[in-house]
């Protein structure tokens, strides 16, 4: 066994040793039996309830351990057991069946982040903020994320009907037939007659910056008066694809700022794009998040791009997966994250510099900026070049 395999065991082994000393009633030196009156309810379950049939051990363990992490109330700490967590697991691939939302717990109420692009719940009109009440007629009050994804989650060709909030107050009962998911992370097109290159970036997912090189690749870059990096309703991903991908955009300098446990204000730093720093326009709204907007705080702290679009999100946390030997993880949130200045992000989204009305077209708004700026090179003082200042 490799060392790094050893400290992978170890991570996955000593969660697990101190929840069994925990369950079972150990002496802790601080904390004397802390955990015991779990082990006595349970004792009393097994014999005392008349049904002795009903009582599961294994369930009765993953009860347990979901409730020490929803005493948290953190919306993106959970317990998952096994099939939650290949489920969770399946959510991250290229290809799943259900509606193709990605949600949040805002102050307590199950909130849709976004409906990725070109899925059902899309077209059925599910916007970005809607709250969902319930789900099929159940209450989604008390609901985790995880609860709440496998009941919307089902067959190819099912119904699922969501009752849900909209911003604007109207409530209103939206049927969606469940259907195959198939996230594309990249898509690219030439703009403005082939003047400007076009990038969408649905998901960061482990092949996004492979596939965002491969649509970079494809442009005469020598030929373009600017780019436009569209990321709206990206929900978000994985945070090591986002710094990577930060990097195809920022010279040398910090892309985001962290704080955890064991560190506070470490600095990722790009290590040199390759790209010509033409002006880039990048696109985000409500449904951008997370992942995204590491994206668009890093190259818009370095003044490398322009943010357009509506103010975003505002998940500035990222969570960490830790893998059990029996398929059930726990996904705890680990650390926040800062743009290259230092501000916060969570629960407070990056401010657009243009701000887009909903009746607007963003792209265009983005091509004329980049008309207006063309022939200058990136890294420009924004605030000086008349753009309000962003994150």
């Amino acid at each position: 066994m490799n060392r790094l395999q050893a400290k992978r065991l170890l991570a996955i082994l000593l969660p697990i040793l101190l929840l069994v000393l925990a369950v079972g009633g150990a002496k802790d030196a601080d904390n004397v039996d802390l955990f015991s009156p779990v082990h006595q309810i349970y004792q009393y379950i097994k014999s005392y309830f008349y049904q002795p049939e009903r009582i599961n051990d294994q369930q009765a363990l993953y009860g347990a351990m979901k409730g020490v992490v929803r005493q948290l109330d953190d919306p993106y700490s959970e317990f998952l057991d096994p099939e939650e967590h290949r489920n969770f697991n399946q959510s991250l691939e290229g290809e799943f069946t259900g509606i193709g939302i990605e949600m949040s717990i805002v102050e307590g109420t199950l909130t849709v982040i976004t409906p990725l692009v070109g899925t059902p719940a899309e077209a059925a009109g599910i916007l970005a903020g809607d709250q969902i009440l319930s789900i099929d007629g159940e209450s989604t009050e008390g609901m985790t994320l995880t609860e709440a994804s496998v009941r919307i989650r089902g067959e190819s060709g099912s119904k699922v009907v969501l009752t849900v909030r909209h911003e604007d107050g109207t409530i209103e009962e939206i049927p969606i037939i469940r259907g195959v998911i198939t996230i594309k992370p990249v898509e690219s097109d030439l703009l403005d007659e082939g003047r400007i290159g076009y990038v969408r970036l649905s998901r960061f997912e482990p092949d996004t910056t492979l596939e965002l090189d491969r649509a970079l690749a494809s442009f005469d870059l020598g030929n373009l008066t600017g780019i436009i990096l569209d990321l709206r309703n990206n929900p978000g991903g994985l945070m090591a694809e986002a710094i990577t991908v930060s990097s195809r955009f920022v010279d040398d300098g910090v892309l985001m700022i962290t704080s955890d446990r064991l560190s506070e204000g470490k600095k990722f730093y790009s290590k040199g794009n390759q790209l010509p720093n033409l002006p880039l326009a990048i696109l985000i709204n409500r449904g951008s998040a997370s992942a995204s907007e590491i994206t668009a705080g890093a190259i818009r702290g370095n003044n490398m791009g322009i943010l357009i679009g509506q103010t975003s999100f505002g998940k500035g946390v990222w969570q960490q997966m830790i893998e059990f030997p029996d398929g059930s993880a726990l996904k705890i949130t680990a650390g926040e994250y800062f743009t290259p200045s230092g501000q916060t992000v969570h629960d407070v989204g990056l401010t657009p510099d243009i701000a887009v009305e909903r009746d607007q077209d963003p792209i265009e708004v983005a091509i004329e900026w980049i008309h207006n700026h063309a022939g200058i090179e990136m890294p420009i003082d924004l605030i000086n070049a008349g753009v309000a200042a962003g994150p």
